[in-house]
């Protein structure tokens, strides 16, 4: 396998809360607790987990969208951010990395500007790195929106003239003007109609092939993430609970939460048999997880260990990670 393009090690965002009189900081929602993975050149990397675990944070933290509260991430070489060693790559340095790293949001109406065209949107990036002129940026962007689909004459439109799935292919085509090699995919199907989202993954597959991309795929889509991913993680409450290939998660599940996801699954093939596995309770808050395992509340397995020591992940097969005391 290629050498990783992203490397996480034990990321942390946490959002402070505030409370009393005088505003003081009461406590904090760990909304990302320590996760360390690696993105290799060419894959997809599939985060995956209930609404609320951090999937998008983790996202955002990548890309300095969000400040992070711990960790070390790098890109090609270069170190974005060192918490510890109080290592900020300087603004301007990341300014122009960002055009190698761009991210494609859930809601495509939210993330577009009403009051610019879609010409405007596409190019605003190309004019903004000074990399063309407006005439060049013109003729690129009619060149990006029809390989995403939607006809250049469309050009001088607004945002509110497109449909849902029109509006996700020109949030692609932004996200592609600056020629990125990463793409932070947040859950780019989740606002559309079922009948559209496949034509849209179809697209970001085949854009991947064409632009040798690398994406981080963020969905609570078990079956996109099955299909679409070449790796996966399993997030729940801020951490991570098992990672492993697409085969490796879906045909052995190590850890009982991934075990409960899967279940949850519709089968549609007849000859398929298996448990619904229903969890007991809510997810508990990330601003007071539980102490240990943060599943055991949930767990239809857990101990008394379980309740005090937090497992470590270990490795299953080649590859495959997950964090359980029944695995020991």
């Amino acid at each position: 396998m290629n050498l990783p393009l992203i490397t996480v090690e034990n990321l942390k965002t946490h959002f402070p809360l505030y409370g009393g009189v005088f505003s003081r900081q009461i406590g904090a929602v760990r909304a990302v607790d320590g996760v360390s993975f690696e993105i290799y050149e060419g894959e997809t990397f599939g985060l995956v987990g209930e609404s609320g675990c951090g999937k998008s944070t983790v996202g955002r933290s990548i890309l300095r969208l969000l400040n992070p509260t711990q960790g070390k991430v790098v890109f090609q070489d270069n170190v974005l951010f060192d918490v510890d060693e109080k290592i900020w790559l300087p603004e301007e340095e990341m300014r122009l990395l960002r055009r190698n790293m761009q991210i494609i949001f859930q809601d495509p109406f939210a993330s577009l500007d009403p009051r610019m065209s879609v010409g405007a949107i596409v190019s605003e990036g190309v004019v903004a790195h000074k990399l063309a002129s407006r005439k060049e940026a013109a003729e690129m962007t009619i060149d990006l929106l029809e390989r995403c689909g939607i006809a250049g004459e469309n050009i001088g439109k607004y945002p509110h003239e497109f449909s849902g799935g029109q509006r996700q292919r020109i949030s692609i085509a932004r996200a592609l003007s600056l020629s990125p090699k990463f793409l932070v995919c947040d859950e780019p199907i989740a606002a559309l109609d079922v009948s559209i989202q496949a034509q849209i993954l179809t697209l970001m597959q085949k854009l991947k092939q064409e632009l040798m991309l690398t994406y981080l795929f963020i969905s609570h889509d078990l079956g996109v993430i099955r299909y679409f991913c070449d790796r996966i993680a399993v997030m729940y409450l801020g951490s991570f609970v098992e990672t492993g290939t697409s085969e490796q998660l879906f045909k052995n599940p190590q850890h009982p939460y991934t075990q409960a996801l899967l279940s949850s699954m519709p089968v549609l093939d007849s000859g398929m048999t298996g448990e619904r596995i229903v969890l007991k309770g809510n997810v508990p808050s990330p601003a007071n997880p539980p102490s240990g395992c943060k599943f055991h509340t949930r767990c239809p397995y857990a101990m008394e260990r379980c309740k005090s020591e937090t497992p470590k992940m270990v490795e299953r097969d080649a590859g495959h990670f997950a964090a359980c005391w029944l695995l020991k």
